[in-house]
C-alpha cells in the first residue's frame, strides 16, 4: 500500500536495511539521544498520513544511528480517536514493512489498572485486550499482510519481552495492555471490568499497530509508561498534563531501556 511512499523517501532510507523500527507514543518522543540523525521527514510530507494533532507527539519520521544500530523512528503517532481511519493508525507499521524492517518496538503512555503499579513504572506488554471492535485487518484480504486469519497467541515476541525485562531493572513490570479507543478516559466501572478481565494497564493506541505488525511476520515488542492510576484508583481527576509530566520524570529510564533494547536485538 505504501510502497510508493517508501520509494519517495530520501534514498538513504533504503541504502541499508534498518535494524529496528520504533513508534514513539505520548512522552516518548524526547527519549532518544542518537549518535546521528541521518534524515528526518515531517509527517505532513508523508502522503496519506498527516501531521499529529496531539500534544507530546513531535510528528516526524527519523532515520538515525542509535547504539550503533540503524533505526527508523516515528516520533509520535496518529490515533483512532483523532477521527482518522485505521489506515492512518497503522501507517507507521505498513511503511516500516515496506522499508524491510523486521523488528518493531511500540511505546505508549498508559493508565495503571494493576494496584501494584505506580506512576513512573514501565510495563513490558506481554498480551493485550481488544474489546473495541477495531481491527486493522478488517476488509479485503491483502496477502502481503499474511494469512486471512492470523494466530494471535504470541503477538508480542516472548524473547524480545524477556530482553526488555532483563535490561529494564526493578521498576519494569510485565502485564496485559487493554486497548480503549478514547478520547475520553475510562469510567471507574470500565476500569474494574478491564482489571477483572486481566488487564494491567489501559491506553488508546498500540494494539492496532501490534496486530498488523504481527500478522505481517514482524517481531513485536511494546513498552508502556504508567503515567497515572486509572479512574477510580487514584484520588484526582485524570488529565493529559499528568501523562506528559510523569513521562518527563521517567525519561532517563525510558531512554536507557530503549537504547539498551536496540543494542541487544
Amino acid at each position: 500500500m505504501l510502497e510508493a511512499v517508501a520509494d519517495a523517501l530520501p534514498t538513504i532510507f533504503r541504502e541499508v536495511l534498518p535494524d529496528c523500527g520504533l513508534v514513539l507514543g505520548s512522552g516518548w518522543g524526547d527519549v532518544l539521544n542518537p549518535e546521528a540523525v541521518l534524515a528526518r521527514v515531517p509527517y505532513a510530507e508523508l502522503a496519506g498520513y498527516g501531521a499529529s494533532t496531539v500534544e507530546g507527539h513531535h510528528g516526524e519520521l527519523l532515520l538515525m544511528m542509535l547504539g550503533g544500530r540503524r533505526v527508523v523512528a516515528f516520533s509520535g503517532r496518529r490515533h483512532y480517536y483523532e477521527g482518522c481511519g485505521l489506515e492512518q493508525v497503522v501507517y507507521p507499521v505498513e511503511l516500516l514493512r515496506c522499508l524491510g524492517v523486521r523488528t518493531v518496538l511500540l511505546t505508549n503512555a498508559a493508565g495503571g489498572l494493576n494496584p501494584a503499579f505506580l506512576p513512573g513504572d514501565l510495563m513490558v506488554v506481554e498480551d493485550h485486550l481488544n474489546l473495541s471492535g477495531v481491527n486493522p485487518l478488517r476488509g479485503p484480504h491483502r496477502p502481503e499482510w499474511g494469512p486471512r486469519f492470523p494466530d494471535m497467541t504470541h503477538v508480542y515476541d516472548p524473547q524480545l519481552a524477556e530482553t526488555l525485562l532483563r535490561l529494564g531493572g526493578e521498576r519494569v513490570r510485565r502485564g496485559v495492555y487493554a486497548f480503549s479507543v478514547g478520547p475520553s478516559y475510562e469510567t471507574p466501572t470500565e476500569v474494574r471490568a478491564l482489571r477483572a478481565l486481566g488487564g494491567d494497564a489501559v491506553g488508546m493506541s498500540t494494539v492496532p499497530e501490534a496486530v498488523l505488525a504481527h500478522a505481517c511476520g514482524m517481531r513485536v515488542a511494546a513498552l508502556s509508561c504508567i503515567t497515572n492510576l486509572a479512574a477510580g484508583l487514584g484520588g484526582t481527576p485524570l488529565s493529559h498534563e499528568e501523562v506528559l509530566a510523569e513521562s518527563a520524570a521517567a525519561k532517563p529510564r525510558m531512554a536507557a531501556l530503549v537504547r539498551a533494547f536496540v543494542c541487544a536485538i
